[in-house]
């Protein structure tokens, strides 16, 4: 079997895995790589580092720093803005265990 007929996981699917490159990433957000570290350095996202100990990026990621630059274009200070976007992901995070759980104890349908 080829890798391209293999059924096991890609990182096509991994929403973690960190695909981006700091220069690809500011790019797609219309930011510099200066945001993206200001963003680290507040500790709202913390990249992986490549080999060559480059910053990757992953698509959560990406899409906590675009809310953050959301956040910030509406006037919001940095350090409100992170504190805002962890609540959102905690409680992302948490509804979709809460409805995980529901599904597993949710009796069989009735003929």
């Amino acid at each position: 079997m080829s890798s391209a007929q293999s059924t096991g996981p890609t990182h096509f699917d991994d929403d973690d895995y960190p695909a981006y490159t700091m220069g690809r990433a500011a790019e797609m957000l219309g930011t510099t790589p200066g945001f993206l570290r200001s963003l680290d350095e507040a500790k709202l996202i913390t990249p992986q580092r490549s080999d060559g100990g480059h910053r990757r990026y992953s698509r959560h990621q990406l899409r906590l720093a675009a809310r953050a630059r959301e956040l910030l274009d509406q006037g919001t200070a940095l350090d409100a803005a992170c504190r805002i976007i962890l609540l959102e992901d905690q409680l992302a995070e948490a509804l979709r265990a809460n409805e995980e759980l529901r599904e597993r104890h949710e009796p069989p349908p009735r003929n």
